[in-house]
C-alpha cells in the first residue's frame, strides 16, 4: 500500500521526523512544534539562532512533512508523540509549540508534566475556535500538480486562491515537487478540522514555568482567555510580540528569539 492508500489506516507511528540543531550542553533540550500546514524546516532560522546555548529539536507532526500519516490527528494523539520524541532525547525538555503545535505542547504539560521542564506557547490559548482553516487546506486540493516542474509553477496557480500572498510560500515549503504532492494529509487534516480547532477538556494543572507569548496584532489570545490558561497554567506569564500577528515567529524573527532567549535564562 503507497502513502496515499495508507493515509486513513490507523498503525502504529514510527517516531516523528526530526531536524536536529546544535549540542547537548547543561541546559535542557528545546523542543519545537510547528503548527498546522508547517513543518520542522519552518523553524530553521529561529531554532539556528536558539541553539548556541542548547540543543533544539525541531519536529514534522504527525500528517506533516517527513513524518508518518495516521487516520486520526487528536491532541491527545499529538501529544503520545511528542512524549515518545522527549524519550528518545532523555527528557524531561523545555517546549515550544506554535499554534496546533501549541495546543499540542499544552496537551503534553497537562497529561505527562514529567517530561516537560519549561512551557512556551506561541499565540494560542487551550479553548476552542470558531473558525477553520479548512479554506487553505481546499485550495491546496484545487492545484492541479501534475503539470508542476518547479515550485514557482505551484506558486502560480495557488496564489489565486489564497487571501494572504505571504501564506502561498510558507504552503510551498510542504510540496515534494519531485513527487509532485503536499507533503500534508490533506484528507485526515480536513477530517479532523473540529478536533484541531477544538482543545480537549483536560483536569489537573502544570505547575512549572509556562510563557504565552502572543502577537500584539492577533485575536488568538484574547484577555478573557487569561481565565482558563491561570486554572491550567498556574505558573503562566505572558508576553507580546510589538507589531507581530498569529506569525509572530515568522514575522518578527529577532524579537521573537530574543524574548524566548531572555525567558529561558531567566525561568
Amino acid at each position: 500500500m503507497g502513502l496515499e492508500g495508507a493515509a486513513r489506516a490507523r498503525y502504529l507511528l514510527p517516531m516523528l521526523n526530526m531536524i536536529d540543531h546544535g549540542v547537548q550542553t547543561d541546559a535542557p533540550t528545546l523542543l519545537i512544534a510547528h503548527g498546522l500546514y508547517g513543518s520542522a524546516r519552518n523553524w530553521g532560522v529561529i531554532a539556528r539562532r536558539l541553539s548556541d546555548t542548547r540543543r533544539v529539536v525541531a519536529v514534522d507532526l504527525r500528517n506533516h512533512g517527513m513524518s508518518g500519516w495516521t487516520g486520526t490527528h487528536s491532541y491527545p494523539d499529538l501529544a503520545a508523540d511528542l512524549a515518545e520524541v522527549t524519550a528518545s532525547l532523555d527528557g524531561p525538555v523545555d517546549i515550544l509549540g506554535h499554534s496546533m503545535g501549541g495546543k499540542a505542547a499544552m496537551t503534553l504539560a497537562l497529561t505527562q508534566p514529567d517530561l516537560v521542564n519549561r512551557l512556551i506557547v506561541a499565540d494560542i490559548a487551550p479553548v476552542p475556535y470558531g473558525h477553520s482553516q479548512l479554506k487553505y487546506l481546499d485550495a491546496m486540493r484545487q492545484v492541479d500538480l501534475s503539470g508542476v516542474e518547479k515550485r514557482s509553477d505551484a506558486a502560480a496557480l495557488l496564489e489565486p486562491l489564497v487571501d494572504d500572498p505571504a501564506l502561498v510560500p510558507f504552503f510551498l515549503q510542504s510540496l515534494d515537487v519531485g513527487d509532485r504532492r503536499w507533503r500534508l494529509n490533506l484528507d485526515v487534516l480536513a477530517d479532523e478540522m473540529p478536533q484541531i480547532m477544538g482543545f480537549p477538556d483536560l483536569r489537573g494543572s502544570f505547575e512549572r514555568p509556562a510563557l504565552f507569548l502572543t502577537g500584539e496584532r492577533s485575536d488568538y489570545v484574547q484577555p478573557k482567555h487569561r481565565d482558563v490558561i491561570k486554572p491550567l497554567f498556574p505558573e503562566a506569564r505572558f508576553a507580546a510580540i510589538k507589531g507581530a500577528g498569529h506569525w509572530l515567529h515568522a514575522e518578527e524573527p529577532r524579537a521573537f528569539v530574543d524574548v524566548v532567549k531572555g525567558w529561558l535564562e531567566r525561568a
